[in-house]
């Protein structure tokens, strides 16, 4: 590993604004990385080196020329291959778009070119988003750096894992029921669910579209920040846009690097407090709230009765969903199409493009989802579903009338052997129970890594409400600044 990929990106901003570095060295170095651990690892889908390289220079020739940088210029970043981007492939993991090229850049992409952050390329996935270990990519799982045969959670695998084999310092993910967050904790790095509509899904090829929220991931909380900064706030183009300003998560993160909690009040959620977790998972949580009550924080236990109906909800609502969205793919106006002889009528045509284009997992979700929504069924499931996500907001609410924010283990169990949860969906689908209760809610959530369990990461999730990401970050922040980051084995 060269000495410019171990940099965090606020320092790596830093060298190349004093100009103690090129934004093409950086790149470079970055891109050397990923040639010589990516076949181990398979974080990314495509590398666009040449699209990379010519970003850089053009950071390079605006800091020569005395132009103003922003605070990310000239710092790679990696995008989860669910945002489309101008002439560069997005595949959202899935054999139905293997050589789609879009014809222009999601928000979000936009945002980060016009930041000056330069983009290596697109991160491998399960397919539209639908898993929790990347298995479920049509074009072969990803490996997490930690222990090459295990998974690097999911769906934005390619995310995490790229970020904890230090082959770039940003990485761009999704969270739909916990797909930022799960990976973050699985590998040892900071994700970030900030609030739904706080970040642009214009552009975002969509799974459950009242979930679906863009967010950044890095190594550090302040990284994680600076990220969430350049890409947030309202977006016209986006109908679920917030109309307001992204709350000052910067500066919140600076704060919280002091380590002092002091007046923070924390709630344990105590329907996550231990069911279902593994004894290492516990422990290290349980460590990281004595830790954050010698910071000045404090800790009290929060109910909220209707969490243990968060995954059957989630089950229905997000399937039902994807069942709507996924029927664009249908061979006809984009994407593969199979079949298409001149013989076989349309209905046909697009039944073989689906069965051929669309992997095991997407098939099930389609499956449940339409049954949810057929006629009969739909008040029995899907509005039986949008109830119970009522009555989970409402225990959101009530819990915040009492607590600034609320904290869990992210995740149940540490990263599982690849091929382990395959045949039993119902076991990898428990990987998100801490996760989905924000999505359904909308509010914000943040892992951060705090410890170790059989020499594997763990991470603990901090929650707070709609619109105060920034209490999150403090808290995040100063957990970090007290048990230190954690560095993977070489690779």
């Amino acid at each position: 590993m060269t000495d410019l990929t171990s940099y965090s990106a606020a320092e790596l901003a830093g060298l190349v604004a004093r100009g103690e570095s090129s934004a093409v060295e950086v790149t470079q170095a970055h891109l050397d990385r990923i040639s010589a651990v990516d076949d181990r690892v398979h974080a990314f889908l495509h590398v666009d080196t040449e699209g990379a390289l010519a970003a850089a220079r053009d950071v390079d020739s605006r800091r020569a020329a005395g132009a103003a940088l922003g605070p990310l210029a000239g710092v790679p970043v990696a995008v989860k291959d669910v945002l489309t981007t101008k002439g560069v492939p997005t595949t959202a993991g899935s054999k139905i778009l293997a050589d789609w090229r879009p014809p222009y850049d999601s928000t979000i992409v936009r945002r980060l070119r016009a930041a000056g952050t330069v983009m290596l390329g697109k991160t491998n996935m399960d397919e539209f988003a639908m898993g929790s270990s990347t298995e479920y990519s049509a074009f072969g799982p990803t490996h997490n750096p930690w222990d090459l045969s295990r998974i690097p959670g999911g769906s934005g695998g390619g995310s995490s894992a790229a970020l904890a084999a230090y082959e770039t310092p940003l990485s761009i993910g999704s969270d739909t029921g916990g797909s930022i967050r799960q990976p973050g904790a699985v590998t040892g790095t900071v994700g970030v669910k900030p609030t739904y509509g706080g970040t642009s899904r214009y552009g975002l090829v969509a799974f459950s579209s009242s979930l679906d929220t863009p967010g950044p991931c890095a190594r550090t909380v302040l990284d994680a920040a600076l990220l969430h900064e350049a890409i947030g706030g309202h977006d016209p183009l986006d109908s679920t846009s917030i109309p307001a300003p992204v709350p000052d998560v910067v500066a919140a993160a600076r704060l919280g690097a002091g380590g002092d909690l002091t007046g923070v009040r924390l709630g344990v959620v105590r329907e996550f407090a231990g069911e279902g977790a593994e004894p290492g998972v516990l422990a290290a949580f349980r460590a990281a709230v004595e830790t954050l009550t010698k910071l000045g924080a404090e800790v009290v236990e929060v109910s909220c009765p209707h969490f243990q109906y968060a995954l059957p909800a989630y089950y229905l609502i997000a399937p039902s969903e994807c069942s709507s969205n996924l029927a664009r793919f249908d061979g006809v106006r984009f994407g593969l199409r199979v079949g298409d002889d001149g013989v076989r009528s349309l209905e046909e045509v697009m039944s073989a493009t689906r069965e051929a284009g669309f992997g095991p997992e997407v098939k099930r979700r389609v499956m449940l989802g339409t049954y949810a929504l057929s006629s009969g069924y739909y008040d029995a499931y899907y509005g039986q579903a949008q109830k119970v996500r009522t009555l989970i907001s409402r225990d959101f609410t009530t819990a915040f009338e009492q607590v600034d924010a609320l904290i869990s283990p992210t995740t149940p169990f540490v990263a599982f052997p690849v091929g382990a949860r395959t045949a039993d969906p119902y076991q990898m689908y428990l990987a998100d129970l801490f996760t989905i209760p924000s999505n359904l809610y909308g509010g914000p959530g943040i892992s951060v890594p705090c410890g170790l369990a059989d020499g594997l990461p763990v991470g603990l999730q901090v929650m707070a409400p709609t619109m105060a990401d920034d209490r999150m970050y403090r808290v995040a922040a100063a957990l970090e600044s007290a048990v230190g980051p954690f560095t993977p084995p070489a690779l």
